[in-house]
């Protein structure tokens, strides 16, 4: 009897991960994902093994179309591996399960909300263990046969492919309201935490805003950390559409508004789930780099030495997990480094990473495209070489591209904490204490 297909979208052959591992994709293939198929009574299909001639793309086409089911792997976001998703997505409803390797690296955004299965890399790239994932996976395919739409398309877009002409005049009327919402957003940023607040009530008034469309809720979400409603953050969350408010961009946001609420160890969970779940990032780990940092901070001033000690050592150890799970993101980096310089004794390392955060900034700004941190770093790396002449033109530069007033607040913070440790060590030599100023002026306007 001939059993149903299974088509494997994977990458192939051993691939790095963004967080830098090694990851057989083969042995993934052939010691995972290919008996749990099997045992699902499934006959597997892979890519690779296609030997027909002609046009590459046309049996990958019709493996996609034509399969009854398929399993798609997401680690490493291979580029290939998304597209085909995409297309299997448009057209099957239903019977198509996910997988991801945990610790290596976040999903992309609009990835993250999928339901996946996660699994175990060793230390050989291979996966491990394997039972209990092949047992997941194998139940996952025996319920996909039940034919239950997993297809985000089909979930979200009413009627689809069945698109009306009405249905489209309505799209195109929800697509000019929101780019109107978006403009006010705008304006009302300007104007404070009230002039937002009024605008989610209107938009409360129109709809749930669970209902309301992903880009304006997001919006609204970072109007207010742009005007500081850090409790109004953390409010929205509960309001939003259940896979939006799981998405990691918005937990690591609702981890950053309860540590500037007051709420650090709401915001340290927050922030562990999201890097159990999804793996590591720059940004999870810097988010939580500051909530140690501000821990640090309010023991020091208590007076409590051993504790505040332990503290900046946490804060230190996530900056520098930050920088590791993306090099070129140099905002945990200069952050590492920072609290290094603060440490009693200054933390030796800080001499040998200090230029390796320098290139990853640098890097940026070439790029063409930098932005308030890039600049930001460059000045806090002036500070910390005690290159004044450097400092003076990236101070320039970060306050002609300050969007909202806590970004310059943050480095004058920073740059406050270096010249009160440099102070006591009677290091200090002047200027330092102006560019701190000017941070402080550029925030309050």
């Amino acid at each position: 009897m001939t059993k149903p297909l299974c088509f494997v979208l994977m990458p192939f052959g051993q691939k790095p991960t963004t967080a830098g591992k090694m990851i057989d994709f083969d042995a993934v293939y052939h010691d995972l994902i290919e008996p749990a198929i099997r045992s699902a009574d499934l006959e597997p299909i892979r890519a690779d093994e296609e030997m027909a001639g002609g046009i590459i793309h046309k049996p990958m086409f019709e493996r996609l179309i034509l399969c009854e089911y398929a399993i798609a792997d997401l680690t490493t976001a291979n580029a290939n591996v998304f597209y085909e998703l995409g297309l299997r997505h448009a057209v099957r409803p239903s019977s198509t399960v996910l997988l991801f390797a945990k610790n290596t690296g976040q999903l992309p955004f609009d990835a993250a909300p999928l339901r996946s299965i996660p699994y175990d890399i060793g230390a050989d790239g291979k996966p491990d263990p394997i039972p209990a994932v092949a047992t997941v996976l194998t139940e996952r395919f025996k319920e996909a046969r039940k034919h239950l739409t997993d297809s985000p398309i089909y979930q979200l877009v009413e009627g689809f492919p069945d698109i009306q002409r009405l249905k489209t005049d309505v799209f195109r009327e929800r697509v000019d309201y929101s780019e109107q919402v978006k403009k006010h957003l705008v304006e009302a940023r300007r104007q404070g935490l009230d002039a937002v607040r009024a605008i989610e009530q209107e938009l409360g008034q129109q709809a749930k805003i669970g209902d309301t469309e992903s880009g304006v809720v997001i919006d609204l979400f970072l109007s207010y950390r742009a005007v500081k409603g850090w409790q109004e953050m953390i409010d929205l969350v509960p309001k939003m559409s259940p896979p939006l408010a799981n998405t990691v961009m918005v937990q690591e946001q609702l981890g950053l508004a309860l540590n500037r609420a007051g709420r650090g160890e709401e915001a340290e969970r927050v922030l562990l789930d999201i890097i159990t779940q999804r793996g590591p990032s720059s940004e999870t780990y810097g988010i939580l780099g500051r909530v140690y940092k501000d821990r640090w901070e309010v023991a020091a001033q208590a007076g409590e030495t051993l504790r505040a000690k332990g503290l900046l050592k946490k804060s230190i150890d996530a900056y520098l997990k930050g920088f590791e799970a993306d090099w070129r993101d140099a905002y945990p980096g200069i952050n590492a480094v920072t609290l290094m310089e603060l440490a009693e004794p200054p933390d030796p390392r800080r001499k040998e990473l200090l230029p390796v955060v320098a290139y990853a900034v640098e890097r940026r700004i070439a790029a063409g495209k930098p932005d308030y941190w890039d600049y930001a770093t460059r000045l806090e790396l002036a500070v910390l070489a005690q290159d004044e002449e450097v400092a003076s033109n990236a101070l320039g530069d970060a306050l002609a591209a300050v969007r909202e007033a806590w970004e310059a607040e943050t480095t004058a913070r920073n740059l406050r904490l270096i010249n009160d440790a440099r102070k006591k060590r009677g290091e200090l030599t002047g200027w330092e204490a102006e560019i701190e100023a000017s941070l402080i002026r550029q925030a309050n306007k």
